[in-house]
Protein backbone atom coordinates (compact mmCIF):
# COMPACT_ATOMS: atom_id res chain seq x y z
CA UNK A 1 0.00 0.00 0.00
CA UNK A 2 2.81 2.82 0.99
CA UNK A 3 4.75 1.32 -1.74
CA UNK A 4 2.19 2.24 -4.44
CA UNK A 5 1.53 5.38 -2.72
CA UNK A 6 5.24 6.41 -2.74
CA UNK A 7 6.45 5.48 -6.38
CA UNK A 8 3.92 7.63 -8.50
CA UNK A 9 5.25 10.44 -5.95
CA UNK A 10 8.96 9.21 -6.94
CA UNK A 11 7.88 9.97 -10.24
CA UNK A 12 6.36 13.61 -9.98
CA UNK A 13 9.29 14.35 -8.10
CA UNK A 14 11.98 13.14 -10.42
CA UNK A 15 9.64 15.27 -13.30
CA UNK A 16 9.82 18.34 -11.46
CA UNK A 17 13.65 18.26 -10.84
CA UNK A 18 13.63 17.50 -14.77
CA UNK A 19 11.50 20.61 -14.98
CA UNK A 20 14.03 22.54 -13.02
CA UNK A 21 16.92 21.73 -14.12
CA UNK A 22 15.62 22.50 -17.67
CA UNK A 23 14.31 25.45 -17.26
CA UNK A 24 17.71 26.59 -15.18
CA UNK A 25 19.99 25.07 -18.34
CA UNK A 26 17.17 27.47 -20.51
CA UNK A 27 17.48 30.75 -18.31
CA UNK A 28 21.00 31.02 -19.10
CA UNK A 29 20.42 31.01 -22.90
CA UNK A 30 17.04 32.42 -22.61
CA UNK A 31 16.23 34.89 -19.06
CA UNK A 32 12.55 34.84 -20.00
CA UNK A 33 12.50 30.89 -19.80
CA UNK A 34 13.04 31.55 -15.64
CA UNK A 35 8.93 32.56 -16.10
CA UNK A 36 8.63 29.03 -16.70
CA UNK A 37 10.65 27.47 -13.63
CA UNK A 38 8.92 25.36 -11.32
CA UNK A 39 8.81 28.22 -8.20
CA UNK A 40 7.66 30.85 -10.50
CA UNK A 41 4.74 28.84 -11.81
CA UNK A 42 3.55 27.17 -8.49
CA UNK A 43 3.02 31.14 -7.51
CA UNK A 44 1.02 31.88 -10.06
CA UNK A 45 -0.91 28.59 -9.88
CA UNK A 46 -1.51 29.65 -6.13
CA UNK A 47 -2.58 33.18 -7.11
CA UNK A 48 -4.53 31.20 -10.06
CA UNK A 49 -6.18 29.40 -7.89
CA UNK A 50 -7.41 31.68 -4.94
CA UNK A 51 -8.73 33.98 -7.62
CA UNK A 52 -12.01 32.98 -9.87
CA UNK A 53 -10.98 33.84 -13.11
CA UNK A 54 -9.70 30.44 -13.69
CA UNK A 55 -12.35 28.97 -12.62
CA UNK A 56 -14.31 30.79 -14.84
CA UNK A 57 -12.48 29.15 -17.33
CA UNK A 58 -12.16 25.88 -15.93
CA UNK A 59 -16.17 25.97 -15.80
CA UNK A 60 -16.51 27.16 -19.59
CA UNK A 61 -14.17 23.89 -20.40
CA UNK A 62 -15.66 21.64 -18.96
CA UNK A 63 -19.28 22.66 -19.81
CA UNK A 64 -18.12 22.40 -23.52
CA UNK A 65 -16.54 18.95 -23.09
CA UNK A 66 -19.80 17.57 -21.86
CA UNK A 67 -21.78 19.11 -24.39
CA UNK A 68 -19.57 17.26 -26.96
CA UNK A 69 -19.59 14.22 -25.28
CA UNK A 70 -23.05 14.60 -25.63
CA UNK A 71 -23.41 14.99 -28.99
CA UNK A 72 -21.53 11.85 -29.72
CA UNK A 73 -23.04 9.64 -27.75
CA UNK A 74 -25.95 10.70 -29.05
CA UNK A 75 -24.55 9.79 -32.40
CA UNK A 76 -22.04 7.62 -32.09
CA UNK A 77 -24.06 4.91 -30.14
CA UNK A 78 -27.34 4.43 -32.41
CA UNK A 79 -24.54 4.20 -35.40
CA UNK A 80 -22.27 2.00 -33.66
CA UNK A 81 -25.50 0.04 -32.73
CA UNK A 82 -26.65 -0.83 -36.31
CA UNK A 83 -23.05 -1.26 -37.23
CA UNK A 84 -22.95 -4.26 -35.03
CA UNK A 85 -26.61 -5.66 -35.98
CA UNK A 86 -26.41 -4.97 -39.72
CA UNK A 87 -23.98 -7.05 -41.90
CA UNK A 88 -24.86 -4.75 -45.12
CA UNK A 89 -24.78 -1.23 -43.29
CA UNK A 90 -21.55 -1.90 -41.87
CA UNK A 91 -20.37 -3.30 -45.40
CA UNK A 92 -21.29 -0.11 -46.42
CA UNK A 93 -20.41 2.45 -43.70
CA UNK A 94 -17.11 0.86 -42.29
CA UNK A 95 -14.83 2.39 -45.12
CA UNK A 96 -16.58 5.79 -45.07
CA UNK A 97 -15.93 5.67 -41.07
CA UNK A 98 -12.64 4.45 -41.33
CA UNK A 99 -11.32 7.43 -43.47
CA UNK A 100 -13.37 10.10 -41.36
CA UNK A 101 -11.69 9.11 -38.44
CA UNK A 102 -8.53 9.27 -39.59
CA UNK A 103 -9.06 13.19 -40.09
CA UNK A 104 -7.68 15.12 -37.38
CA UNK A 105 -10.83 17.14 -36.13
CA UNK A 106 -8.05 20.74 -35.77
CA UNK A 107 -8.32 20.53 -39.55
CA UNK A 108 -12.37 20.94 -40.16
CA UNK A 109 -11.28 24.12 -37.50
CA UNK A 110 -11.43 27.01 -40.60
CA UNK A 111 -14.32 24.92 -42.61
CA UNK A 112 -16.35 24.66 -38.73
CA UNK A 113 -15.87 28.46 -39.02
CA UNK A 114 -16.87 29.36 -42.16
CA UNK A 115 -19.86 27.24 -41.91
CA UNK A 116 -21.13 27.80 -37.98
CA UNK A 117 -19.66 31.06 -37.26
CA UNK A 118 -17.71 32.03 -34.22
CA UNK A 119 -18.35 30.96 -30.66
CA UNK A 120 -19.51 27.77 -29.39
CA UNK A 121 -20.71 26.05 -32.50
CA UNK A 122 -17.46 25.21 -33.85
CA UNK A 123 -16.15 24.03 -30.52
CA UNK A 124 -18.98 21.60 -29.95
CA UNK A 125 -18.61 19.89 -34.00
CA UNK A 126 -14.94 19.83 -33.12
CA UNK A 127 -15.48 17.88 -29.98
CA UNK A 128 -18.19 15.99 -31.26
CA UNK A 129 -16.19 14.63 -34.34
CA UNK A 130 -13.02 14.07 -32.28
CA UNK A 131 -15.19 11.86 -29.62
CA UNK A 132 -17.71 10.13 -31.97
CA UNK A 133 -15.32 7.54 -33.21
CA UNK A 134 -14.19 5.86 -30.36
CA UNK A 135 -17.90 5.54 -28.99
CA UNK A 136 -19.24 4.34 -32.32
CA UNK A 137 -16.55 1.42 -33.07
CA UNK A 138 -16.78 0.61 -29.29
CA UNK A 139 -20.44 0.20 -29.52
CA UNK A 140 -19.97 -1.83 -32.99
CA UNK A 141 -17.83 -4.00 -31.04
CA UNK A 142 -19.46 -4.92 -28.28
CA UNK A 143 -22.73 -5.92 -30.45
CA UNK A 144 -20.84 -7.87 -32.52
CA UNK A 145 -19.56 -9.87 -29.36
CA UNK A 146 -22.81 -10.36 -27.66
CA UNK A 147 -23.90 -13.88 -26.94
CA UNK A 148 -26.23 -14.77 -30.04
CA UNK A 149 -28.67 -16.92 -27.50
CA UNK A 150 -29.02 -13.45 -26.03
CA UNK A 151 -30.95 -12.61 -29.37
CA UNK A 152 -32.69 -15.92 -30.39
CA UNK A 153 -34.09 -15.40 -26.56
CA UNK A 154 -35.40 -12.03 -27.39
CA UNK A 155 -36.97 -13.25 -30.39
CA UNK A 156 -38.46 -16.56 -29.01
CA UNK A 157 -39.75 -14.19 -26.31
CA UNK A 158 -42.13 -11.83 -28.90
CA UNK A 159 -39.68 -8.75 -28.24
CA UNK A 160 -39.84 -6.17 -30.61
CA UNK A 161 -36.44 -4.83 -32.00
CA UNK A 162 -37.07 -1.50 -29.76
CA UNK A 163 -37.25 -4.11 -26.64
CA UNK A 164 -34.12 -6.05 -27.71
CA UNK A 165 -31.91 -3.15 -28.01
CA UNK A 166 -32.97 -1.61 -24.87
CA UNK A 167 -33.81 -4.80 -22.91
CA UNK A 168 -30.73 -6.71 -24.64
CA UNK A 169 -28.45 -5.17 -26.69
CA UNK A 170 -27.36 -1.62 -24.83
CA UNK A 171 -27.37 -3.25 -20.70
CA UNK A 172 -24.92 -6.30 -22.42
CA UNK A 173 -22.52 -3.73 -24.76
CA UNK A 174 -22.54 -0.69 -21.70
CA UNK A 175 -19.15 -1.82 -20.78
CA UNK A 176 -17.42 -1.43 -24.23
CA UNK A 177 -19.68 1.67 -24.63
CA UNK A 178 -18.18 3.41 -20.99
CA UNK A 179 -14.49 1.87 -23.07
CA UNK A 180 -15.39 3.75 -25.87
CA UNK A 181 -16.25 7.08 -24.09
CA UNK A 182 -12.96 7.00 -21.65
CA UNK A 183 -10.93 7.03 -25.01
CA UNK A 184 -13.23 9.88 -26.33
CA UNK A 185 -13.11 11.80 -23.56
CA UNK A 186 -8.90 11.39 -23.41
CA UNK A 187 -9.30 13.08 -26.93
CA UNK A 188 -11.70 15.46 -27.05
CA UNK A 189 -9.81 17.03 -23.69
CA UNK A 190 -6.26 17.31 -26.01
CA UNK A 191 -8.77 19.16 -29.14
CA UNK A 192 -10.20 21.13 -26.57
CA UNK A 193 -7.68 23.48 -25.84
CA UNK A 194 -6.41 24.30 -29.74
CA UNK A 195 -10.48 24.23 -30.66
CA UNK A 196 -10.91 27.03 -27.70
CA UNK A 197 -8.91 29.16 -29.89
CA UNK A 198 -11.70 29.67 -32.47
CA UNK A 199 -12.76 33.14 -31.80
CA UNK A 200 -13.80 31.89 -28.01
CA UNK A 201 -13.65 34.73 -24.71
CA UNK A 202 -13.58 31.97 -22.48
CA UNK A 203 -11.64 28.36 -21.79
CA UNK A 204 -8.50 27.02 -20.99
CA UNK A 205 -7.75 27.71 -24.78
CA UNK A 206 -8.68 31.19 -24.82
CA UNK A 207 -6.97 31.53 -21.02
CA UNK A 208 -4.02 29.87 -22.58
CA UNK A 209 -3.66 32.48 -25.86
CA UNK A 210 -4.66 35.53 -23.60
CA UNK A 211 -1.18 34.56 -20.63
CA UNK A 212 0.79 34.53 -23.87
CA UNK A 213 -0.08 37.86 -25.54
CA UNK A 214 0.06 38.90 -21.81
CA UNK A 215 3.48 37.72 -21.35
CA UNK A 216 2.54 36.02 -18.42
CA UNK A 217 4.36 33.13 -18.84
CA UNK A 218 4.00 32.00 -15.61
CA UNK A 219 0.38 31.93 -15.56
CA UNK A 220 0.41 29.92 -19.11
CA UNK A 221 2.83 26.95 -17.30
CA UNK A 222 0.52 26.96 -14.14
CA UNK A 223 -2.43 26.43 -16.85
CA UNK A 224 -0.64 23.67 -18.19
CA UNK A 225 -0.70 21.93 -15.13
CA UNK A 226 -4.36 22.62 -14.51
CA UNK A 227 -5.16 21.43 -17.80
CA UNK A 228 -3.04 18.28 -17.21
CA UNK A 229 -4.99 17.65 -13.22
CA UNK A 230 -7.86 18.54 -14.79
CA UNK A 231 -7.87 15.84 -18.20
CA UNK A 232 -6.19 12.98 -15.39
CA UNK A 233 -9.60 13.33 -12.59
CA UNK A 234 -11.54 13.14 -15.72
CA UNK A 235 -10.04 10.03 -17.41
CA UNK A 236 -9.61 8.69 -13.46
CA UNK A 237 -13.64 9.04 -13.36
CA UNK A 238 -13.95 7.21 -16.55
CA UNK A 239 -12.17 4.59 -15.40
CA UNK A 240 -13.51 4.15 -11.96
CA UNK A 241 -17.37 4.48 -13.64
CA UNK A 242 -15.91 1.20 -16.05
CA UNK A 243 -14.92 -0.62 -12.72
CA UNK A 244 -17.88 -0.09 -11.00
CA UNK A 245 -19.91 -1.54 -13.91
CA UNK A 246 -17.55 -4.50 -14.79
CA UNK A 247 -18.37 -5.37 -10.56
CA UNK A 248 -21.53 -4.33 -10.69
Amino acid sequence: MVLNLLLPLAGLLAAALLWAAGAGWLAGVTPVASAFAPLATGEALLQLVHGRDLWEHVWLSLQRVAVGLLIALVLGVPLGVLTGLSAGFSRATTPLFQFARMISPLSWMPIAVMVLGVGDAPVYFLLAFAAVWPILLNTAAGVAQLDPNWLLLARSLSATRRETILRVILPGITAHILTGVRLAIGIIWIVLVPAEMLGVSAGLGYFILDARDRLAYSDLMAAILVIGALGYLLDHAARSLHRRWLHA
